[in-house]
This record gives C-alpha cells, structure tokens and sequence, in this order.
C-alpha cells in the first residue's frame, strides 16, 4: 500500500492548506499573495486556525501590517465565540437537568469543553449534543421550556428530519439565537452503516473538572465520528476547516501507547472503517498528517479499490479546498455535485433518495424555506 502524498503540482492555488503545511512559506510571499491567503482562509473559517499556527512557530511578526487585523479579528472572535460555547453548555445542561442521561457534547463544542488543541482557533456555526432515542422527546420539551425552538423548516424539511435523519430538526434561542444540534446518533437509521449509538455511550469520558456534568466521546470515538460527519456531509462549505480539526485530533493522540491499533479496531467495529480511510488519505493530502505506515496495511480490507479511489480524489482533493473561486477549476462544480449525491447515497437506500432529491432539485427551490441548514 503507498501512502498518497500531495504531489508538487496538486491544489497550487490552495494557498490555506500549503500554508498549514509549510508556515515558513510566508516569508517569501508577496502582497497578492497574503490578499489571497486572508480571502480563502476567511471563506475556509481558517484565520484563527492559522494565526494560532504561526503563533506557535513564532511567527506572527511575518503578517503584514495590512493583513494582521483580518487575523486578529478571527481570533478576537474565535476566543468570544469559544467563552459563549462554555457558557451555553452550562444553559444546554441546567435545562437538561432533569433528564436521566449524562450531558455529550460532539464536534467543536465537545473540542472547547475538553480543552484539546483541536479547539484553539476553532469557529461554530452551533453546538451539538447527543441524547438517547428514547428520551429525545423529553430533551425537546426541556430546551423548549429553556427558550430554544426549532427554527423555520418546510413542511417538507421538518417531516425529513424527524422522519429519517439523526438527529431532529435545529433549535435555536429565542433571545441568544443560538442554535443547538440535538442527536439521537450520528448517521441516520436508514444509511448504509450505522453505528451503535449505544457503544459510543458506553465509552464517554468527562469533558474536564472544570465542566461537571458535561461528557465528550472518547478520543477514537472523537476522531471517528469527525471523519464520519465530513465524509457523509454532502454540502462541505468548511470542509477543510473539519479536516484541520481531523488533524490537530490525530495529532494529539498520536503518541498515545497502542492508539493507532485502537482506532483502527474500533473503526472496524463501529462499521467506519471506509470513513477513518479516507480521513486519513485526505489529511495526509492536504495537512502532512503523519500516518504510521503499519496503520495503512490494518486498513487494506476497506481500502477502495483503484477506480474508485482515483474517482474519490477527484472529488476530494476538490471539494475538500477553501471553499473559494481562486481554488477552483473546470471539474469542482461537478466534484461538489459529485458528493453532495453521494452523501446521500450513503444515507439513504435508492427508494428515498431518488424521490428526495427530486424534491430537493425541483420543488424545494420554489418554496419559502428559511431555514440554515437544510435536510
């Protein structure tokens, strides 16, 4: 199995990811050149990331004085939005107070609680919690007692979501206006693989002392299901924000005693071994995440075979850059296409999909839906 680096002429306008990459590169770059980097890493939710980044190389001094306040403004951002991520987390766990269940956080939220690097820089679109299935009715009455309402959906959108999908529909703060994600696991019943939300249950920790009450997976469950929510994600606006994440994770654990075998076992027995792959594949791609040779031959029995991989970097190595103009080229439209159908290929059996996307392409354009996020 080889390991599949970024060759020389891979991505050359993706300025953010060759940065994060090579921060010494910043020495040699020209005024268009930092205009470009400020442009595509504030449309990647990246300037936070990368100024902590060159913080930690001791490097802040190379940014232009005309560029410096686009950084410090995200990091002046990312540390409020961080202070108010612990502050609703309390709110989110006074008013699920009452409910016989831990409170567990995920993603970004689960990353600032449990204080890991993967927080330092970090943006938030929302806060997501998990809630077991059987009191997910119990959850939605507690926050809508607390002032959270689920937002503006279609008729359509809303039957979606409490229908088939993981988690239901967002609900956001009728005063604060923010918006909590509330799941009940974290791929739909009806995808193609679905892990047992149980077993994630059975193995969260506390997210600190400084946080009691409140829980996060454990690091592979942490990691998985980072992978799991990029790679079965059709829409990927901050897809390379979500791979930094993937990064900084892998990092931190890295040098954990038998960490790689554990992720690798648990992946398999949580039927995600096709997710931790291409995570990997892709961090390595774009962030020279560093992949023990041995991790690549305990994933040989979900590695997809030479066609489809070739199909897949086309997709990805597209798809997952700044969400920006500069980055594009002739095949990204289709690329973006390409993995929105088959994020929905791989949460749905033909029967819903092909009707859904129907509706999603002709009839839900033409319908005032308001929503943020929609199904």
């Amino acid at each position: 199995m080889h390991l599949f680096r970024h060759p020389s002429v891979a991505a050359p306008k993706d300025l953010v990811s060759s940065v994060l990459r090579s921060p010494d590169m910043l020495f040699q770059f020209s005024t268009a050149e930092w205009d470009m980097l400020v442009r595509q890493a504030r449309s990647a939710g990246l300037l936070a990331r990368i100024h902590n980044v060159l913080t930690q190389h001791k490097m802040v001094e190379v940014i232009p004085a005309e560029a410096r306040w686009h950084f410090e403004s995200a990091v002046t951002l990312a540390i409020k939005q961080q202070l108010a991520v612990r502050w609703e987390v309390e709110q989110i766990r006074a008013a699920l107070g009452g409910l016989d269940c831990p409170l567990v956080v995920l993603k970004g939220a689960a990353y600032v609680t449990a204080q890991l690097p993967a927080a330092r820089g970090r943006l938030f679109n929302d806060i997501d919690i998990l809630v077991p299935r059987n009191l997910l009715n119990q959850a939605e009455a507690a926050l809508m007692l607390a002032g959270w309402h689920t937002t503006g959906l279609s008729p359509y959108d809303e039957r979606y979501y409490r229908r088939w999908m993981h988690e239901i529909p967002p609900m956001q703060h009728l005063h604060r206006a923010s918006v909590i994600d509330v799941h009940h696991a974290i791929l739909p019943d009806t995808a193609r693989y679905f892990p047992d939300p149980q077993k994630l249950l059975n193995r969260i920790v506390p997210a600190g002392d400084d946080m009691p009450g409140v829980y996060v997976f454990s690091a592979e469950d942490r990691i998985l299901h980072s992978a799991t929510h990029l790679f079965h994600d059709g829409e990927l606006p901050h897809g390379l924000r979500d791979l930094t994440d993937l990064d900084l994770l892998l990092r931190h654990e890295a040098g954990t005693p038998l960490f790689w075998p554990r992720l690798v076992a648990r992946a398999e027995e949580l039927q995600l071994g096709r997710s931790l792959y291409y995570a990997l594949r892709y961090t390595q791609y774009f962030l020279d995440t560093p992949i023990p040779p041995t991790v690549w031959h305990d994933l040989r029995s979900v590695t997809p075979n030479a066609v489809l991989l070739s199909i897949m970097d086309s997709i990805f190595t597209r798809v997952l850059a700044p969400a920006h103009a500069s980055c594009d080229d002739a095949f990204s439209s289709i690329a973006r296409q390409a993995a929105y159908v088959r994020a929905h290929w791989l949460r749905m059996p033909a029967h819903l999909l092909i009707p859904h996307l129907i509706h999603k392409a002709f009839i839900s354009p033409y319908l005032d839906d308001s929503t943020p996020k929609p199904a």
